[in-house]
């Protein structure tokens, strides 16, 4: 006779009834809380919490922080969940002096905005005051000064926009290094070669040059001024080949420092 214990099916029934009894409770607690999440967050769209409440700004130098908040058209009773954030992100490129831009939520009400601004290459002369000049060729007018902060380089007589536009974008390609030596550059347009530049250095040399491939060719600079002596005085050239020129004797072939040995002697001959 099998000895296995035989459970009634009335004994089973309020086991199965109470397992159906906590699944449902268990389904129910599930279905409530999927509703008053749902109606949290509509009452949290709805209401003040969604609110901007900061906007913060970053990577902004020329312009201030209310200027690009202005831009931005963004306000503090702005829901943050509606803002277009590529669409303010193409509004900021729109000003001259923005080159890029990103708008980020950072939750819970705060929204970035970080800039991206031209760089500042140097400032131009302008009847006794300077205004700063950004790579793309643009003049920071209103924000004129009586004197350069010596950051970068004073640009003078650039009465064609064209060539200041070209010498501002070679001026961003060349190193700080070799930018920081440069106190002024006059530009000095001939017949023959209206490329034509003629540069004050910090240290006391003159240099000739063109606008025309300027940033790569004062890349010799360095190295032909740290061969001469520091009480010489003179001019050094760099359009065709790259040589030094003494103000107190004659160029001959032996006073000649010659850096650019690559250079083509038909190549800068900077007509336009």
């Amino acid at each position: 006779m099998d000895d296995k214990k035989i459970v009634s099916i009335e004994d089973r029934i309020p086991k199965l009834k109470q397992a159906r009894k906590k699944k449902a409770n268990r389904r129910l607690v599930f279905y409530l809380s999927i509703f008053f999440f749902l109606i949290s967050i509509i009452v949290y769209l709805q209401s003040p919490l969604s609110y901007i409440k900061t906007i913060e700004v970053t990577g902004n130098t020329f312009l201030t922080d209310e200027e690009v908040i202005e831009i931005s058209e963004l306000q503090t009773n702005t829901n943050i969940w509606t803002i277009n954030k590529e669409e303010i992100a193409e509004q900021m490129k729109d000003n001259p002096i923005v080159e890029s831009a990103e708008v980020n939520r950072i939750l819970p009400r705060t929204v970035e905005i970080s800039l991206k601004e031209f760089e500042h290459v140097g400032y131009v002369e302008e009847e006794n005051s300077y205004s700063p000049i950004l790579r793309n060729g643009n003049i920071l007018e209103s924000m004129n000064q009586s004197n350069p902060n010596g950051d970068a380089p004073i640009l003078i007589g650039f009465t064609e926009t064209e060539y200041l536009e070209r010498l501002a974008n070679e001026l961003a390609e060349l190193p700080d290094s070799i930018s920081n030596l440069i106190s002024e550059i006059h530009w000095s347009p001939a017949e023959e070669n209206r490329d034509k530049l003629l540069l004050y250095m910090n240290d006391g040399f003159l240099v000739d040059g063109t606008i025309r491939n300027f940033a790569e060719k004062m890349e010799v600079y360095p190295s032909i001024a740290g061969q001469l002596d520091e009480e010489e005085k003179g001019i050094i050239h760099i359009g065709v080949g790259a040589y030094f020129e003494s103000f107190n004797e004659p160029p001959n072939e032996d006073d000649a420092v010659n850096e650019d040995s690559g250079s083509d002697s038909n190549e800068d001959t900077d007509n336009e």
